[in-house]
């Protein structure tokens, strides 16, 4: 399909000021933006430096002018970028059918749309739905379940009875299904407590490389419909994530803890177990969480605390040297000023 700025614009609902049949074969950032690449900018700022670099056209949501660029004149720039650039970078398609290596149970049901890459196991009972696709090297533990059009990059391991919705994408290395860490302490020991649940992935969720979903003790771990999380996060037994959930990489979440829908948490947060994170929350990079966190709130700190509670300790720490120094001018001076010295002071 050739694309001209009409057919772009067409696509993300836009409109074309300047030459609707200009035709652009790239997409490229402003500073490295060659003749014929569309680029975008989301601010005055980025659009003057699109001006100056051999971009044919801009992607903008604001009425700039213009003498030598076609713009596309967009609602949201940001979000026509990730619109637009499926159309220049594709997903590679592979073709549906099941490699001579891959190791699949006479129980299990592949949709005959269903690419399997080389190196699968494919357990008993599994079933996988219409067009989904397995890379090399992908496990199926026994009465898995993935959904339409489901994507398991490399390495990817779904234990036994867990179940994958439509459209869920997981990258390499990923376990999803490994026991919970549950343990009691039995006078010297600590003996193992079974984790008998699984974990259940809602539609259109994405899971980043390397990330690990317990399954539950007793019933499921879940994460709802449309969350997506960043490489390297530790989701715990029984954790339940919300919908539309952002949780970016080297997250912890600890047992039974509650996330709500369309919550955000920044890296290298460390939430503990049996917590309640309320819808809409938000939670700064690095913070550690050990308590409950109302719908709507901003917390960070370690302890995390509310936003504004924090930057007030944080506004007073930075005041201390310069309270100790008095504190200490104050001490000399009582000291001088008192008849016995240093000797009276208890």
């Amino acid at each position: 399909m050739e694309l001209t700025a009409e057919t772009i614009a067409r696509h993300l609902n836009g409109e074309v000021i300047g030459d609707g049949k200009l035709v652009l074969t790239g997409f490229a950032p402003a500073t490295t933006a060659k003749p014929g690449d569309l680029t975008f900018a989301e601010n005055a700022s980025f659009f003057a430096k699109a001006e100056a670099t051999e971009a044919a056209a801009v992607l903008v949501d604001q009425e700039y002018p213009s003498a030598r660029k076609t713009l596309i004149r967009v609602q949201n720039s940001r979000i026509a970028f990730a619109q637009a650039l499926p159309l220049f970078f594709p997903e590679p398609t592979v073709e549906p059918g099941i490699h001579p290596t891959a190791v699949i149970a006479k129980s299990a049901r592949v949709d005959s749309s269903v690419h399997v890459g080389a190196h699968c196991v494919i357990g008993d009972q599994c079933v996988i739905g219409p067009r989904s696709i397995l890379h090399p090297r992908v496990t199926l533990g026994p009465n898995a379940v993935l959904g339409e059009e489901c994507v398991l990059h490399p390495g990817v391991t779904v234990y036994h009875r867990c179940q994958l919705g439509n459209r869920v994408a997981v990258h390499a290395g990923t376990v999803i299904g490994s026991d919970g860490f549950g343990y009691v302490f039995d006078k010297t020991e600590h003996r193992k407590v079974p984790q008998v649940g699984n974990v259940i992935i809602h539609d259109d969720v994405e899971i980043g490389a390397n990330v690990t979903i317990d399954r539950g003790t007793l019933g499921p771990t879940v994460i709802g419909r449309g969350s997506k999380i960043d490489n390297l996060v530790q989701v715990a037994h029984n954790v339940q994530i919300g919908e539309h959930v952002i949780i970016i990489a080297q997250v912890g979440v600890a047992g039974s803890t509650r996330v709500g829908n369309h919550t955000q948490i920044g890296g290298q947060v460390g939430i503990a177990g049996h917590l309640k994170i309320g819808d809409h929350a938000q939670i700064a990079a690095q913070s550690g969480v050990m308590h409950d966190i109302p719908d709507g709130e901003k917390w960070f700190g370690s302890p995390a605390q509310p936003d504004r509670k924090t930057k007030r300790v944080l506004l007073a720490i930075n005041q201390l040297p310069r309270l100790l120094k008095r504190v200490s001018e104050l001490e000399h001076w009582v000291r001088g000023k008192s008849p016995r010295g240093d000797s009276d002071r208890r």
